[in-house]
């Protein structure tokens, strides 16, 4: 694939994280409470996931393969459910933009830590002093939508 069409992919995806959150969150008010609701989002998650390894036949994994992989790698679906309900309560309080704002910058410090030391297996890829300013202008646009209108 083109490294336009893997960019382009990725927005799109970003993008459902957004539609994500608001949908999460109506769906923790209207169940009435936000465990309920990423119980239910998590239960969807799952049926797609299966009904897509039966229809692409997916063999099973083998054994050996999941004992060699090492205790964080299990991580993810841990890291999924805290974003979820944690998106369930924060998303409607802070709003949409606010919100995922916080979780790119979030995002973009663990992963400029990931790339800058090698951690849970990505190449090292020293950070340039212009990504240093890239991740505090995203920081800078944090703080931009949290106090928008009060700095006036």
């Amino acid at each position: 694939m083109s490294k336009i069409l893997l960019i382009s992919l990725a927005i799109s995806v970003g993008g459902l994280v957004a539609l994500q959150a608001g949908s999460n969150a109506f769906l923790g008010r209207q169940l009435g409470h936000p465990l309920s609701a990423s119980l239910a989002s998590l239960g969807v998650s799952l049926g797609v996931v299966v009904l897509a390894l039966v229809i692409m036949r997916v063999p099973l994994p083998a054994g050996a393969g999941v004992a060699a992989t090492p205790w964080w790698s299990w991580l993810g679906g841990l890291f999924g459910a805290a974003y979820l309900t944690v998106a369930v309560m924060l998303a409607p309080r802070l709003g949409g933009a606010t919100f995922l704002a916080c979780v790119v910058a979030g995002q973009m410090l663990v992963s400029a830590l990931c790339d800058q030391f090698g951690w849970i297996g990505f190449p090292v890829r020293r950070l340039s002093a212009e990504g240093v300013l890239a991740l505090l202008l995203i920081v800078a646009g944090v703080l931009l939508l949290q106090w928008r209108g009060r700095l006036a």
